[in-house]
Order: C-alpha cells, then sequence, then structure tokens
C-alpha cells in the first residue's frame, strides 16, 4: 500500500479522536463552564451539525480544486476548529468550535476516499478506503480513551490542544506523502449534483442512514447498559468502549477484500448478521462474558458496512464522486443521531436499557430491505452493467496501469493533463476511464 494511505490515515485518528472524546468529558466541560451535563450533550450534536452542512456544502465549493490541496485545506479547516475549541472563553464558542471542527469531516473523507482508491489498482480500492478508515477505529481504541484520560486529569482544553497538534502532523504527513491527484476534466458543480441525484446514489445514502443508526441506537448508551445490565462498575466502562472500538478495526480490516471481492454480498451479509447480533444482544447482556464477545461482535459487524457502502456510492457516482462520497458521512451522523435518538425514546417508554437493541435489528433490517431494492433495481444486481465496477472519478481513473503511484508532488499541474512516457513519481495522470 502507497504511504499516502498511512497520511490519510493519521488524519482519520485525528478526526476520529476529537469526533467521539466529548462524550467521555461532558461531566468536566460542564464543571468547567458552569453548565449541566444535558446542555454539554449539545456540543457532541454540534458536532455532527457541522459534518451534515459541512460534507455537501465544503465538497460542492471544492468541486474544481485539486485533491490534495483540498485535503490539507480540510485538515487546516479542523485544526482551526480544535484550536478555537481549546481556546474557546465561554461555553457559546465552544459550541461554535465544535461546528468549525465538524464542517470539514465529511468532505475530507469524502474527497480522501476517492484519493485512496486511486492511489491503487482497482482490484484493491475497497481495501485502500479501509486502511484510511482504520485511522477513524484505531481512534476508538487508542485515540478516545488517552484523550478523555488527559482531560480528567490536566483538563478538558488540554485534549483539544493534543489533537491540534495531532492535526498538524497529518498536515505535514498529507503535505509529504500524498502525490498530486488533479480533478477530472468532466467534473463540474453540475456533474457532481447530478451524480448525487443517480438513484442507486440516492439508495446507498438511505442505506446508510437506515442500517448503520441500528449501530448507534446501541452505542450511544453502552456506557449505561454496562453498569445497568452487564453488571459492571463505572471503571469498566473504558475497556466495554475499548473493546467496541477493537471490533470496529476488525470490521474494517476485514470490509477492504471481502468489498473488493463481491460488494453487495458483503452489505447484505454485514447488515444482517448485525441484526441478528443486535438481537442476540438482547440476551447475551445478561452473562458478562457473553456480553464482552457480543460488544465485539456488534463492532466488526457494524463496521463491516461502512467500506462496501461508501465504495457502492463511488462507483454509482461514476465520473463525480466526490459530493456523493461526501454525503455519505452525511448519512452516517444522520444515522448517528437518529439511532441514539429512538434507542434513548424506547429507554424513555420504559422498556429497558437494552431496547435500543432490538429498535437497532429493526433499523438494521430496514437498512437490508433498501439494500436488497437497489440490487433488484441495478441493472445487473451488481455494479451496473454499463458503469464502471471501481472509482474512475476525480483525476478520471486509477494511475496508468492501476498502480500505485508514491512520492510528492505540488497542486501546479493544470487539471486533466496527462503525462506522456513513464508516469513521473508522486504524480497520478488524469487517465482514461478503463470503461
Amino acid at each position: 500500500m502507497p504511504l499516502a494511505l498511512l497520511a490519510l490515515s493519521v488524519s482519520a485518528f485525528g478526526i476520529g479522536t476529537t469526533e467521539f472524546v466529548m462524550m467521555g468529558l461532558l461531566p468536566n466541560v460542564a464543571d468547567d463552564l458552569g453548565t449541566s451535563v444535558p446542555t454539554a450533550g449539545h456540543l457532541v450534536a454540534a458536532y455532527a451539525i457541522g459534518v451534515v452542512i459541512g460534507a455537501p456544502l465544503l465538497s460542492a465549493l471544492g468541486s474544481r480544486i485539486p485533491r490534495k490541496r483540498m485535503l490539507l485545506l480540510m485538515m487546516g479547516l479542523f485544526i482551526v476548529g480544535n484550536l478555537a475549541s481549546a481556546l474557546a472563553p465561554g461555553f457559546g464558542w465552544l459550541l461554535a468550535g465544535r461546528v468549525l471542527a465538524g464542517l470539514p469531516h465529511g468532505a475530507f473523507f469524502g474527497v480522501g476516499a476517492v484519493v485512496a482508491a486511486r492511489l491503487v489498482d482497482p482490484a484493491k480500492q475497497a481495501r485502500a478506503v479501509a486502511t484510511m478508515f482504520l485511522g477513524l477505529t484505531v481512534a476508538n481504541i487508542v485515540g478516545v480513551p488517552a484523550a478523555t484520560l488527559l482531560g480528567q486529569h490536566l483538563g478538558w482544553r488540554a485534549t483539544f490542544l493534543v489533537v491540534t497538534v495531532i492535526g498538524l502532523v497529518a498536515l505535514a504527513a498529507l503535505a509529504r506523502l500524498v502525490p498530486y491527484v488533479p480533478v477530472d476534466a468532466q467534473q463540474s458543480l453540475r456533474s457532481e449534483v447530478r451524480a448525487l441525484g443517480n438513484r442507486q446514489v440516492l439508495l446507498g445514502l438511505a442505506t446508510a442512514v437506515f442500517g448503520f443508526a441500528g449501530v448507534f441506537a446501541v452505542y450511544a448508551y453502552l456506557a449505561s447498559m454496562t453498569t445497568e445490565v452487564m453488571g459492571f462498575g463505572e471503571s469498566s466502562v473504558t475497556l466495554v468502549l475499548a473493546l467496541f472500538g477493537i471490533g470496529m478495526t476488525l470490521g474494517t480490516l476485514a470490509a477492504g477484500p471481502l468489498t473488493d471481492r463481491a460488494l453487495r454480498p458483503t452489505l447484505y451479509g454485514s447488515l444482517a448478521a448485525l441484526a441478528v447480533t443486535l438481537v442476540a444482544f438482547r440476551f447475551t447482556a445478561q452473562v458478562p462474558w457473553a456480553a464482552l464477545v457480543t460488544v465485539v461482535i456488534l463492532g466488526a459487524v457494524g463496521f463491516l458496512t461502512t467500506t462496501p457502502i461508501q465504495m457502492l456510492v463511488m462507483r454509482k457516482a461514476t465520473h463525480a464522486p466526490g459530493l456523493a462520497s461526501a454525503s455519505n458521512h452525511s448519512a452516517f451522523n444522520l444515522a448517528n443521531a437518529g439511532g441514539a435518538w429512538l434507542g434513548g425514546l424506547a429507554i424513555a417508554a420504559g422498556w429497558g436499557w437494552m431496547s435500543p437493541a432490538l429498535v437497532g435489528a429493526v433499523l438494521a433490517v430496514l437498512g437490508l430491505a433498501v439494500a436488497v431494492v437497489a440490487g433488484l433495481l441495478d441493472r445487473d444486481g451488481g455494479d451496473g452493467a454499463g458503469e464502471p465496477s471501481h472509482v474512475v472519478a476525480s483525476g478520471g481513473g486509477t494511475a496508468k496501469g492501476g498502480a500505485a503511484v508514491g512520492g510528492t508532488a505540488g497542486d501546479r499541474a493544470p487539471a486533466g493533463s496527462v503525462p506522456s512516457g513513464p508516469v513521473p513519481s508522486g504524480h497520478v495522470p488524469a487517465a482514461k476511464s478503463a470503461e
């Protein structure tokens, strides 16, 4: 795999850390800023709002910006947002900082997924995208627990200062390792919007909203399930969350090669497995060791869904996957908020702490139903007759011959230029579509 994927993964690690760490810092923030924990909880929603708004907006505004430059701009905005959060003088300013930090999230992952896919042979594109997402899952194992511990001992501001430093490291890695990736000559804001309106793209986004909501219907209340149902103390919550993160990483590792081999079957199988696991969790939660095993499996099957959905949306958007790819992350964040909300309604209705697991199972089945309908409507039930089976846009295709390209390059080359002869180190040409 190219070293550029390491830079993307480090960036994903920083983004994943700042996205999820607020959940563990809410009591500290509330005490320091003189507000209640429920009010401080708006800081979690503020980040999600930033993602939902920023993903399509920034992707649209940057549709003609070379991909490497776009990644650098998004990481720069991420750094500013986290620094603003660390220096916020009051709750309102911190709320604004969280929105600002969330704005580049979807656009970065949207562009990053397209770049990652273009760095490798078409047969390994899903593995490349999954490698980038590994940074996001590792953040839940290492980054979030460490950042939470740091915030508890040195104050929550120290956490965001450290995340800012991680952002600076990621920015340097992106500048040094990611090659120049031009914008496809066929790509424009109009083509991006048209691609987003593709029926298969919309069904893919709907699959993400319903299917992934099943994961967060439980994840949002996993800490309470740990103490109220599994019988563990509060000190074990970090361990349970880390086990979920391990499962996320295992699922992401498996998703790459499975998606490269069979995209739709991987998506169907992961959603079906998610529904079954959520139903099982309703019963295994009563047995401590079985509950811990189920938590790992839940994280694995939940995040096994992410790569096939991401690749499906990008492939169906054909020559303009940027906006569709970024919008997929808006869909995931809507799933986060919607799943947590529906799970909370079940608990508030008096159905018990494990009721979100059954709610999540229903959501996963709905996601599976949408995915199956999309498959049946597709022209050949697979990748679509006449449509590429790999990502060909945001630069027009993979490197010539499908080979990975390493090294570095600036953003000075004109969009759509195709050098003759051997490909220079660090330059990904705008190759003609293979289709």
